[in-house]
This record gives C-alpha cells, structure tokens and sequence, in this order.
C-alpha cells in the first residue's frame, strides 16, 4: 500500500469548544423537531398550499444531494479511470456523500407531511412510473445502500486494526477487541472482506449511474412547473443542467472538504493530490457554462439578467460569483497551487455556484400562480437545517476519529493487519 492510500483514524480530543457548539445546535433544532411532531407542519414552518416547499427541500434535500457528488465523482476518477493518485481522497469524499444522503432522508423525514410513510416506495405495489418524485425516491434509497455498503470495506479495515475509539467511549475498547479476537468473529470479518473485494466494481459502477439519475431527476421536479418558476432557471433541460452542475460541483466540493478538515484537525494540506485535481475542473464547469449560457440565448431569457428584480440579482450573485468567477481563478496555475486560492474558489462555487443554485430554483425563483404572499422560512425551518448540517459535521468528526478515513499524516504508517 503506497502512501497516498494509507489512512489512519483521527487521533484527536473529540470533545472541543466546537463540538460543544455543535450539540448546542443540535439540541436546538431537536426541540423545534419535536414540536413539528407533535403539532404538525403548520405549527412551526411557514409552508402552505401555497408554498408546499421551503428551505428543507432547496438546501437539506436538493443542495445535500448536489454537494454529496463528490461521492460518485471521485470514486469514478479513482475506480473506472484508474487515476490512482486520488486514492487517498476517496475515502473522505465517499464518507461525505454517505452522511450526505443519509441526512436528505432525515430532511425528508420533517418535511413530509406524513412522514411515516415514508418506507412506501419499497412496495410495488405504490410504484408511480410517471412520477419525477417516484425516480427521486428510489434513487435514493437504492444510492444510499450502495453508499453504506461502498463503507463497508473500510469499517472492515477498521475492526482488523488496532481499535480507536474517543474518549468517552475508551471504556469500551476492552470488550470490543476481546469480542474482535474470538475465531468465529475473525471467520465473519474474513469473508466480508474477501467478497466486499469481488463485488466492489459493482457497487462504483452502480453508485456512478444511480447519482447521475438522481442528480438529473431532481431538475425534473421543477421543469414540470413552467409556470411557476422565473425564466432564467426554469429550461425544458433543467434535468441536463441539474446534472452538469453536480458534476462539476463534486471535485470542488473534496477540495473544500479536505481543506476544511485540514484546517480544523491541524493538518497539512494535501496540496500534491488537490492541484492536479483542481486542473480538472475548468473542463466540468466549462461546459456547465457553455450549456447555461446557450440555454439563456435560445430561449431569450437573457432578457431578465439585468431587469433589477430580486431574481436577477440572485442569479448575478449565483452565476456571476458562484460560476465565472472561480473558472476564471481557477486557470492561473498559481490559484491551483495555493492553499488559500483554492479554498476560495472551491468554496465560491460549493456555496454560491451549486448551493445557492438549488436555493434559487427551488425557493427564490419558485413563484405560484396565486400566492397570497413571499415565502419567508420560519425560525423553526432555520433551526432544523442548522442542526442538521451540525449533526452532519459531528458524525464526519466521529467516524473520522473511529475508522481509517483520513490519509495518514507524513511519517506516520497505517496500523492495518
């Protein structure tokens, strides 16, 4: 195993002012969650027939999926394209894309009005062909499982190592290993090893064509809504459009992932992996904005850029700083070679190219036909999204310090058997 495909657990205090911050969040969002549960939607949010979506659906759900990309994109680069330098970034991205999707369907769980069937779509029995929902939902279920059991390889690599587990669940270690140690329980873990190691092509190859579909089906929920949503986001190819921008958004959003990791576990960038990355992605964001721009021109609706509505600046702000901005940056040899360069521009087009895309469509230009008024979300709907973005960051800390997903710093060696 070369360098660039070590990976250690996270030997770092668990417990921080941060992760302190995070459980206050957490515990917020829980209550108003409680209270949604037992009063209903219209107790705590601002939807109505009117508004039957807010933020939980543009920025938990459509934004989670868009920015989880990095899962199919990377394994893709790494697994099919045999580009093995990227190795040591797969892990990381994949254990994105799983908590990602994994907290789309908890979003779904409080956004649904009855969210306790929510398990229907595994009947056929309630299968709608025709339904751009029905695609929604069985793409993410059946991505989410190939997620899980993508990780599975690497929970694997953890329990035949040296167990590592925070502090406060230190007391468990002797059991746990004493229990690791037993034959019938090697037996189990050497056979999931050896057949997860036949079948995991399968699974890449599975979960690259169930990411594609999904990502293109979200953009089919808003183009059956031609009047309902502003002309400089709603296109007869919004579907084609939704998966271009998930594709040139999965590569910025390890950048900003692996930066950000490197920043708050005191770790030294991984410089050497995320420039030759950060060449690829003028190609996927490139023709992004080819696609957007003749899209505008055909249909005319270039018009509404420069009108000075509310929309217009949205879209400025989205396109304009979130799109053509770090394309350009994203040229100079010298950007891709800084820390600081890079990160901004992964995260210009993470958070206003892809994130406020998603919002734009399904909330700023989302306009009903007979709406009484704007959608303002509630302090509840806040809330909830906050504390699941917490909830996410705190089980990427956890598993991180746990399993061996983070490359192994310098001088250091995987402790693996």
């Amino acid at each position: 195993m070369s360098h660039a495909e070590e990976a250690l657990p996270l030997e770092k205090p668990l417990f921080t002012p941060g992760v302190f911050l995070l459980l206050g969040l957490m515990g917020i969002g829980f209550g108003f969650a409680v209270y949604r549960y037992i009063y209903g939607l219209g107790s705590m949010t601002n939807l109505n027939d009117q508004y039957p979506w807010g933020i939980w659906i543009g920025v938990d759900v459509a934004s989670g999926v868009a920015l989880a990309a990095g899962g199919f994109t990377t394994s893709a680069l790494a697994h099919i394209f045999h580009r093995e330098h990227y190795h040591a970034i797969v892990r990381p991205a994949l254990l994105t894309a799983m908590l990602g999707y994994t907290f789309v369907g908890m979003s779904l769980m409080v956004d649904l009005g009855k969210y306790y069937n929510i398990w229907h779509p595994i009947l056929p029995s309630m299968w709608q062909g025709n339904s751009a929902l029905f695609e929604v939902a069985m793409c993410v279920m059946c991505y989410l499982t190939v997620l899980y059991l993508e990780f599975v390889p690497i929970a694997i690599e953890g329990l035949k190592g040296k167990l590592n587990l925070p502090s406060p669940l230190d007391r468990l270690r002797g059991p746990i290993e004493s229990l690791l140690k037993k034959g019938w329980v090697q037996q189990i873990i050497e056979l999931a090893d050896r057949f997860f190691g036949k079948i995991m092509f399968l699974l890449v190859i599975a979960g690259v064509v169930l990411s594609c579909m999904h990502q293109s089906s979200l953009g089919a929920l808003m183009a059956i809504a031609p009047y309902k949503v502003h002309p400089l986001w709603y296109t007869p190819i919004m579907t084609l459009l939704f998966l271009m921008s998930a594709i040139a958004v999965g590569y910025p959003m390890v950048i900003f992932e692996s930066m950000w990791a490197s920043k708050a576990f005191g770790r030294k960038p991984e410089m050497e992996i995320l420039t030759p990355l950060a060449k690829l992605i003028p190609f996927f964001v490139g023709a992004y904005i080819v696609a957007k721009i003749s899209d505008l021109v055909i249909r005319g609706a270039y018009v509404y850029i420069f009108d000075g509505s509310f929309q217009s600046m949205m879209f400025i702000l989205e396109f304009g700083f979130g799109v053509l901005l770090p394309f350009f940056l994203l040229l100079s040899e010298r950007v891709r070679r800084s820390p600081t360069g890079l990160f901004i521009c992964a995260a210009l087009y993470v958070i206003l190219g892809v994130l406020l895309n998603r919002i734009n469509v399904f909330v700023v230009a989302y306009k009903p036909p007979y709406a009484e008024g704007p959608y303002i979300p509630s302090v509840g709907e806040v809330a909830i999204t906050v504390a699941m973005i917490s909830a996410l960051i705190l089980c990427y800390r956890v598993i991180v310090s746990i399993l061996p997903v983070l490359p192994a710093p310098e001088g250091e060696e995987a402790h693996t058997a």
